[in-house]
């Protein structure tokens, strides 16, 4: 996409939520049914997905593991991201690889101690970028990438998060 496609697509929103900020505010929604053999079935908009337990943890590893999917997360979105941050740069990527990997210590999920977190201790993210663009534009890219991934952000500036429950007795 060039970057006045970009510009001419984004620049109605942009006037909108200057004049109206509340309009820019939305929810996002993520539903999932718990399901049989310690498992649960996602909706997403392009179809099913059932996650289960990773092999580490006594998955067969035949269903998705919601830490890759967290990865995949990440992937996508810094992904648009740096395709829109190019497009706006006028930067041409003639391929642009992005790798997320994460460490994990299991012996917190399942309880075999106290003292290991549970979660990723360790992400990263690498982008391999083929470019003529230079390094100084490298940066910036880079840069604006980290700034506007939400996923990227929000793993980094975790915002408060709350479980409610709910149900019949």
């Amino acid at each position: 996409m060039k970057a006045d496609d970009l510009r001419a697509m984004q620049a109605p929103l942009k006037d909108r939520y200057k004049e109206i900020p509340e309009a820019a505010l939305i929810t996002l929604r993520a539903q999932g049914r718990a399901g049989e053999d310690v498992s649960c079935k996602i909706e997403t908009g392009k179809g099913l997905v059932v996650a289960g337990l990773h092999p580490a943890t006594g998955g067969t590893g035949q269903q998705a593991c919601s830490g890759d999917m967290l990865l995949e997360a990440l992937v996508a979105c810094a992904g648009v991201t740096l395709n829109a941050v190019a497009a706006s740069l006028g930067i041409v990527l003639r391929e642009a690889v992005l790798t997320a990997e994460g460490d994990l210590d299991f012996r917190g999920t399942l309880g075999v101690s106290k003292e290991v977190p549970v979660g990723f201790q360790n992400i990263r993210l690498h982008l391999f970028l083929d470019t003529d663009t230079s390094e100084e534009q490298l940066a910036t890219l880079v840069r604006l990438t980290e700034r506007y991934c939400v996923v990227y952000q929000t793993l980094k500036n975790p915002p408060p998060i709350s479980v409610s429950k709910s149900g019949a007795s």
